[in-house]
Parts: C-alpha cells; structure tokens; sequence
C-alpha cells in the first residue's frame, strides 16, 4: 500500500510538470484544428480570383496567382493606410510574393497573426541592421551554385523559386525580380564538382526552393548524382509542404522514390502551418520512404514559445516530420525584429526535455558568422566532470552522480 501511494503521488508530481502547457495548448491551434477559418479564406480568394477547387489544387495556379502587391492582399485582408505605404517601401527593396493557399492562412483579425508576420512585409523591413549575406555563402562558395562549408559534403542552389518569400529569408539578396532555374550546364558544372572528389558523400540541393525546379530538371539531376558511386545520400531542401502542398504530387514523389536514399528537410515555423493539405503532402513522401526533418528558424512574435514550440513539434511527429534543428536567426539585413537572445532558445530547448519525448526535441543550431558552420548548444546538464565521478542534473533540476571509469578500473 505505501509504494502504491508513493508511485502516485510521483505519478502526480510528473502531471503536474507539464500542466501548464496541458492548460494552454488548446488555445494554440494547428491549421487542422482551425480549418473552418481557414477555409472561409480560401473562398474568399478563390471569389477573388475567379478561380475553382480544381485550381487551387494545380500548384502550377498556386504560383501563376501569388499575391505579389498591397494592392492584391487588400482584397482578402484588412490594411491600414501606413501598412500599404509600408509594403510598397520594402517591395521595391526586398521582392515578396505569397502563394494563395499560404494567404488563406493568415488571420485577417489578428495583427499578430505568426502567419502574417513571415508573408506579408512590414516597415521594420527597412531597418539597415545587419548584412545581406552575414554567412559569407559567396565566400565558401565552389562554384556559383556550390557551397561547401564541410569535408564531405555541399549545397547545390539549383532556383531562386519559392512558393512564399519569407520575410525572414537568409538569401533574399539572390531572390532578385525574376523567377529563374540555373540552367542545366550550371548545374552539370556542379555535378562533375562533385563527380571529381570523392570524399563528398552527402549533396544537398537547395535553392530557393529546390522542388519548385521542373520534374525533368529533378529526375535528370538525380539520376546523374545517383550514379556517381560515392555519393551516399541526396538531400532536399524544401518549403513546399508548408507554403505550397499542391507541389507534392504523384509524380514528383515516383521521381525521388527511383533514387534512394533521399531525405527532405523541411521548414514549418509554427502549428498553423500544420493543415489537412500539408499533412496528406508530408505523408505522400513518408510514404514513399523518404525521411522527413524539420528545420525550425526562431523569431521573435513567430514561435519563441516554449508552448508553441512544443505544440508545433509534437503535432509534426503526427504527420510523420521529425523536428531535427532548431536554429538560431541569422543577422541578415532587414529581419531584425525577428531576432531573439540565445537564452529564449536555450529556455525553449530546457522546456522540452523530459516533458515531452525525445522524437519531439530537435538540436539548437547557432551558425558560426562567415560560414564557420552549425554549431549545436545545449542547456548545460553537466555540473561537474571529475577524474572518477560526474555531476549532472535532470530535468527537473535535480542532481546526480555516475562513476567515471574507464577499462580496467
């Protein structure tokens, strides 16, 4: 009977440490738990652009219609005199454009609305705080394509494309005015690069926005990296799942899935990017064998959260994403009210463990400036490192000690 009492008053002490988030999570809402909004404004732009279902299921429309003005937002959400004035100010400096189905996210009532704040522009744009390339990617670059930070592996940047252009986007300075795939000789420069040294196991193609390039495009240049014998794995990088699901076709998955292994990193910021169309995309390439990481940036009034964060990356294991980086934003000119202290992110990471599982915590990345590369960091768990013993704590703050022997001890 005692160790019966004991185990539940343990059992309640564990309810208790996460009864905070059990109390507020229902008021962070997924795109599948508020989709009844979401539809509503999806019918107002498809009104707006005259446009059907069948439409807004072609990703080809999707991008044919990107709401590129203040002119056009006006038509499905509120702006204010300053606020179009504001858009128009950073448009002619920094280029945006916003997919239909990526609009039919934001809250039109709430100017806070996480959504909003990584479509649409604001007048903190304008602010000259930082560099357009604080990573020096032109400075490690290979080849115009190529960035190669490591010893066996590199980028390819194949497009400046994107369904959305995020208002926190580390390569704006490449975006440009004009939509632009690398042409094919480009890229097969870039593949004899990596044909010629064999230590490059692992190619990731980005962009922009690697699976906005054609099918062809992405079938040709995987079937020729795919027969370079050292090349183990092939990576994308993608937002298409949250900004542009409809990308995520029969036919884009049957290509990826000839050339195992490939993995896809993708990029979900907050719940309400978590929709009934992202889900059935993520689970089209999950099902088709192809991992899916998740590539989380922290910014300020988006999800420096611990509860939203914790939401965001429990709802992704239940569309098969596995939350892999948490990073740090980078300086790039024009996003810096989008930065947050190293402590938010490491509060953020000391929240998640042991209240959650383990599936759930990805690793916090800050990226070294000038491309001195990702550097992981932690809450600091080790208190003590002695010749024979250790030091720890848990996360509940509670101490310990391991012996520290070796062979022979």
């Amino acid at each position: 009977m005692e160790n019966a009492r004991r185990a539940e008053e343990r059992f309640e002490k564990l309810r208790n440490e996460i009864q905070d988030y059990e109390s507020i999570k229902g008021q962070i809402l997924t795109g599948i738990e508020d989709y009844e909004k979401i539809e509503y404004q999806k019918k107002k732009i498809l009104k707006h652009l005259n446009a059907s279902e069948d439409d807004y299921r072609d990703y080809h429309w999707q991008m044919k219609n990107r709401f590129t003005s203040s002119e056009s937002l006006s038509k499905i959400i509120e702006l204010s005199g300053d606020e179009t004035k504001y858009i128009n100010e950073v448009a002619a400096r920094y280029r945006f454009a916003v997919s239909p189905y990526y609009l039919s996210l934001v809250e039109p009532d709430n100017p806070g609305c996480a959504i909003r704040k990584q479509a649409i522009p604001m007048a903190e744009e304008l602010n000259d705080i930082g560099e357009l390339d604080p990573m020096d990617e032109k400075g490690t670059a290979i080849h115009e394509i190529i960035t190669r930070r490591y010893p066996d592996r590199l980028i390819i940047k194949i497009t400046n494309v994107c369904g959305m252009f995020c208002r926190f986007c580390q390569r704006r300075r490449l975006i440009g005015e004009t939509d632009k795939v690398v042409p094919r000789s480009k890229i097969q420069t870039a593949i004899e690069y990596v044909r010629e040294n064999s230590e490059i196991r692992d190619v990731l193609i980005t962009g922009g926005d690697a699976f906005l390039a054609s099918d062809e495009l992405i079938d040709w240049m995987l079937k020729e990296l795919r027969a370079i014998p050292h090349v183990e794995i092939i990576r994308f990088g993608t937002r298409t799942p949250v900004t542009l699901p409809q990308r995520i076709t029969k036919n884009l998955v049957g290509i990826l899935k000839k050339y195992h292994p490939v993995f896809v990193n993708t990029h979900f910021n907050h719940p309400r990017e978590i929709t009934p169309e992202a889900k059935t995309a993520c689970e089209m390439l999950a099902d088709a064998g192809i991992p899916l990481g998740n590539q989380m940036v922290l910014l300020n009034g988006v999800n420096n959260d611990k509860y939203v964060v914790r939401k965001l990356n429990q709802k992704l294991l239940t569309i098969r994403v596995k939350p892999y980086y948490i990073f740090h934003p980078k300086t790039v000119k024009g996003t810096s009210h989008f930065w947050v202290k190293i402590e938010e992110g490491l509060e953020i990471m000391e929240s998640l463990r042991g209240r959650t599982s383990g599936l759930a915590i990805p690793t916090y990345i800050i990226n070294g400036p000038k491309g001195l590369g990702k550097t992981p960091i932690m809450p600091n768990y080790l208190l003590c490192l002695g010749k024979d013993k250790a030091t720890f704590r848990n996360w509940q703050g509670k101490s310990f000690e391991i012996e520290n022997f070796g062979p022979g001890a």
